[in-house]
């Protein structure tokens, strides 16, 4: 069990490296461009939640995330065993979510600075780090992760 938090560990901290790297070698505003001009690093302060919203509202993602990291190792502890890829999710789920509850504790926002412009519809889309990138990932993770029990809970019946 202890591999899997480390996981989550992993996660955290690649996360939380990451955003001190931006803080400390960056102004606000700053960017690096990587590869023009899809990709760059932009140094950029969230105080809400995904692309910006309820800024502000600390309180509101303090009690979320707290429910959220509770039944995320809860179900961890329940469902995953025996489950090796449900229990990545979610521990890569938790590693997104608690990288982002350290910058909201500690910096009182959270920094984000992965710019990326997507071709083809020339969609800017919204600035993002390594925790949320994680959530992301965990979730597409878990509803892959769903779909596959379902189709085998299928065979089985037939």
């Amino acid at each position: 069990m202890y591999k899997y938090y480390g996981i989550a560990a992993i996660v955290i901290i690649l996360d939380q490296w990451t955003k001190w790297l931006v803080v400390k070698n960056m102004e606000l505003g700053d960017r690096i461009v990587i590869w023009d001009p899809w990709f760059g690093l932009l140094s950029h302060r969230n105080r809400g939640a995904a692309w910006g919203m309820l800024q502000g509202q600390m309180w509101i993602f303090t009690i979320v995330t707290l429910i959220v990291i509770a039944g995320i190792i809860y179900y961890f502890h329940k469902e995953a065993k025996g489950k090796p890829a449900f229990g990545i999710s979610l521990m890569v789920l938790l590693g997104g979510a608690l990288g982002n509850f350290i910058d909201r504790i500690f910096r009182g926002e959270v920094v984000d600075f992965a710019d990326v412009l997507i071709p083809i519809i020339n969609y800017d889309f919204p600035i993002f780090n390594i925790a949320d990138a994680a959530l992301t990932i965990s979730v597409i993770m878990l509803i892959l992760v769903m779909l596959r029990e379902e189709r085998n809970e299928k065979k089985k019946v037939k």
